[in-house]
């Protein structure tokens, strides 16, 4: 009798990314989510007769750039292909996608897991047009087709089977989603639909070689969702051996109600495609200096970045990592570094109160009013002693969020939060907290050397937070502990 822990899993995921682009991959239809169902289609989109598909250059670019990030070879002598089946929502009764030249070949994309760095290797990253949308929920008896997102560009970046836990696949495509819109080739908004997740899974015995039957669990719309649908199946198929039974080759869909996943249909080979070049679409070939030019106009990569943060602010490995979520957080962090050398302080400022704020106005970095030389301030006055961090967060930082008000020396004043420092009003606080709580100086004085936060903040309450809490902790121990 096998255990359950003598068997591994085996995972490839194949990512669809929607590409940012104004129209969709064949045609001048608009891309916008949200639009009215059925808007923004046409014949081009409908594939009505006499009706000629022309390719969207910049969705070519975009592509491109990802293969460039991933370190993938570019393909320079490309087609499109006829990808044939029947779907409701799939007006053509054909996807347009790449089958042998996709765009980008190989590449690896890092992950870290425990502290552990290692690379996925990729298999390769096609271009591919969207279906449309099938909405159940609406009609009672009747399933309504919107073709809104019918041609829209995609980029399916498809991994080997190379990832082997739940785990390693929710890092991976959080990765992924970082990549795609550091680069600003997709917004990586599953919710919307921009980024979705297919999940390829197998398990074997340790130490075989040969892959498991696998299953395809497919429109994975959340990275929680990814790790697991993942989980389950790998329990799933577990279970199926265990008691002896054969693993069906199947499509599966995810129920996020109960975390579970159900079998659609038997899973279709490529040949069950009968895919050909498309007619209706010339070949492209892409020259050496075109891709010199898109390799040229490439951001620095997370990977570099936080090597930088680290070596140039010395910055923790965690807080670099924590500012590379995002292209724009990277860059308000080194536009407000240039106004102050206290790096740590910004660090812990935007990981920190800006974070939440953002968090809770549903607002990114991109969308932030307050100034990188205001925020310099703050953390000027903290420096300096004039202000308390707590104080700072608290009441100064509401202040100027929205970038109306700038003077935090000002506001700071007109609040009267500004920390005293005059030894002898510190001194009248101190002796009258110590005066309040006579009870608790003896047990101090007894052992009770906790009780210095409670003193502290009888005089922060006294103070109004006025008094500076690191020169009140002094004073109050050399009273207390004559």
């Amino acid at each position: 009798m096998t255990s359950s822990k003598q068997y591994e899993a085996v995972i490839g995921l194949e990512v669809h990314a929607q590409l940012a682009t104004n129209s969709k991959l064949f045609c001048s239809d608009a891309t916008t989510y949200g639009a009215s169902p059925n808007t923004q289609i046409s014949p081009i989109t409908m594939g009505h007769p006499g009706s000629l598909p022309k390719t969207n250059k910049k969705a070519v670019e975009f592509a491109i750039k990802m293969g460039l990030a991933c370190g993938s070879s570019i393909v320079k002598e490309n087609y499109f292909a006829r990808k044939n089946y029947f779907y409701p929502d799939l007006p053509k009764g054909y996807q347009i996608s790449q089958h042998t030249t996709p765009i980008c070949a190989g590449g690896k994309v890092q992950i870290k897991i425990e502290g552990q760095k290692r690379f996925v290797q990729l298999n390769r990253i096609h271009l591919e047009e969207d279906a449309g949308k099938s909405i159940h929920d609406i009609d009672p008896t009747h399933t309504l087709i919107d073709l809104n997102r019918a041609g829209t560009p995609l980029i399916e970046i498809v991994t080997e089977p190379d990832l082997y836990s739940a785990e390693e696949a929710f890092a991976y495509v959080t990765e992924i989603r970082k990549l795609v819109q550091w680069l600003g080739i997709c917004n990586g908004n599953m919710e919307e639909g921009s980024l979705r997740c297919d999940a390829n899974v197998s398990v074997r015995l340790k130490g075989e070689k040969k892959l498991g039957t696998r299953v395809e669990v497919k429109n994975l719309n959340s990275i929680r969702n990814v790790k697991k649908a993942i989980e389950f199946e790998i329990t799933r198929l577990i279970e199926i051996l265990e008691s002896g039974g054969t693993i069906t080759q199947q499509t599966r869909s995810f129920d996020a109600s109960n975390d579970t996943t159900f079998a659609i249909r038997d899973k279709e080979e490529a040949n069950d495609y009968r895919y050909f070049p498309d007619p209706d679409l010339a070949p492209f070939v892409l020259s050496e200096s075109y891709i010199d030019a898109i390799k040229t106009g490439l951001p620095i990569l997370p990977a570099a970045v936080e090597e930088k943060l680290m070596t140039q602010f010395q910055l923790s490995a965690y807080d670099a990592a924590q500012l590379c979520e995002s292209l724009a957080t990277v860059h308000y962090f080194e536009a407000t570094a240039q106004h102050t050398i206290n790096f740590k302080s910004v660090a812990n400022w935007m990981l920190g109160p800006i974070k939440s704020y953002l968090n809770e106005a549903g607002l990114d970095y991109n969308k932030l009013a307050l100034q990188p030389t205001t925020l310099a301030n703050l953390i000027r006055l903290i420096d300096e002693g004039q202000l308390n961090f707590s104080v700072a967060a608290s009441k100064i930082l509401p202040q100027i969020t929205d970038g109306k008000k700038t003077d935090v020396l000002a506001i700071a004043t007109e609040l009267n939060v500004l920390q005293v420092n005059d030894a002898d009003t510190l001194e009248k606080w101190v002796d009258a907290a110590i005066a309040s709580m006579p009870d608790k100086v003896i047990e101090y004085q007894k052992g009770k050397k906790g009780l210095i936060g409670l003193f502290i903040g009888a005089v922060k309450k006294i103070s109004q937070g006025q008094a500076d809490p690191n020169k009140v902790g002094d004073m109050l121990m050399k009273k207390l502990n004559k």
